[in-house]
């Protein structure tokens, strides 16, 4: 930008606060529902306390109030329920999607299967390797080598003196030809015309 232009700022505005805000009842009709408004996790945890605590009412009788105080608490308490960032109702549902599927997954929308087992057969054969050619036994004969080693009276010097390798020279031994490679190098294989 040129030096005698003001810059204009650019102002973005993000709403995904607003989205957050979690769905609520605190109306039925022209009615204001007490102490509201709830949220689906508090209105679960009402009604089903409240049916609890009337199908079970033989059994905490003797406590007095303290159930009934415990069920307001948890109501409560479960306003602003978060799991793993989502409400409660939510999670639930994921974990219900998570146990109805199939344990082997999808691949394009269809339930992922292994493929039925095959059983494969093949066959060999197993041919005499043809006596290669002189020319070919000698190429395969290594040449002895001559192995150069330090010497060791020479101060300071670097000089070499030649050893006579002491290792034995292998003897050549015949070079299988398969049935193909005799095709391609147009040696003869044995038993064939």
């Amino acid at each position: 930008m040129s030096a005698g232009k003001p810059e204009r700022q650019r102002v973005a505005r993000v709403y995904t606060a607003a989205r957050r805000h979690p769905w609520v009842l605190g109306k039925l009709g022209d009615w204001v529902i007490w102490f509201g408004p709830y949220t689906p996790a508090q209105l679960a945890v009402l009604g089903g306390g409240a049916l609890l605590l009337v199908k079970t009412f033989a059994w905490w009788s003797w406590m007095g109030p303290v159930p009934v105080v415990l069920w307001l608490v948890s109501v409560w308490a479960v306003r602003g329920a978060r799991i793993n960032g989502r409400s409660p109702l939510t999670a639930a549902l994921g974990c219900l999607t998570l146990l109805a599927r199939h344990p082997a997954g999808r691949i394009r929308g269809r339930v992922a299967r292994d493929r039925q087992p095959t059983m494969l057969s093949g066959t060999f054969v197993i041919e005499p390797a043809p006596e290669p050619a002189p020319t070919e036994v000698a190429q395969l004969v290594p040449e002895p080598a001559a192995v150069r080693a330090p010497d060791r009276r020479a101060k300071g010097k670097r000089s070499a003196r030649v050893i006579p390798s002491a290792r034995p020279v292998p003897q050549a031994r015949p070079v299988p030809v398969t049935g193909l490679a005799g095709l391609l190098s147009g040696v003869p294989v044995a038993g064939r015309s």
